[in-house]
């Protein structure tokens, strides 16, 4: 697929509509740290900034109509049930096929994993799910710039990663949510490839 060919102004246009105004900020500045990380990593810059404006395209959508869309469209893990605010994930994937002709299997996978993730995730799919985190325009400055000094390090993207998972799971945890099993094996797997 020729990301150049994509009508970002028309993506655009639907995001402003279909999202709040600071979930629209966060998702530019996600497209944009996206785009900073794929060239930090010799990886597609418009692939890159193209599934950080689509990652939570559907983040909008009530509960009710994202379990209909899921439902009737996708398959998608009972313990990925779990817990309400990874649903847009999946939806989002499905949402950047369907409404914008996206056809590229690694923007989709990257829009599809950005939550929760997946063992082996592919560096590009490492990068949406970190730009997601750490984009400047909304994200907490402190937090961000902890994993921005990692993402220097060698091995740096696992580093990053399983400083975000450490993170998530103590967010979890305080707020008294179910964990995703696969949320429990990806860190136990990353604090394998980290720490050999």
């Amino acid at each position: 697929m020729d990301c150049t060919k994509i009508n970002n102004e028309h993506i655009l246009k639907w995001l402003k509509e279909n999202l709040s105004e600071e979930r629209y900020i966060h998702t530019l500045g996600t497209a944009e740290c996206a785009k900073e990380l794929a060239t930090k990593y010799n990886l597609d810059q418009d692939k890159a900034y193209l599934a950080g404006l689509l990652h939570d395209c559907a983040k909008c959508f009530t509960t009710e109509k994202l379990l209909e869309i899921i439902k009737n469209n996708l398959e998608v893990e009972e313990s990925e049930m779990l817990n309400y605010k990874t649903l847009h994930a999946p939806v989002s994937a499905y949402i950047a096929e369907k409404e914008f002709n996206i056809n590229d299997k690694e923007i989709l996978s990257a829009i599809r994993w950005h939550t929760l993730g997946k063992i082996n995730m592919t560096d590009f799919e490492k990068i949406i799910f970190i730009a997601d985190k750490i984009e400047p325009k909304t994200r907490d400055k402190e937090h961000s710039e902890k994993v921005r000094v990692l993402l220097d390090e060698e091995n740096g993207l696992n580093k990053a990663l399983l400083k975000l998972y450490k993170s998530t799971l103590k967010s979890l945890v305080k707020r008294d949510l179910k964990i995703c099993l696969l949320t429990v094996e990806i860190y136990n797997h990353l604090e394998d490839i980290v720490n050999m």
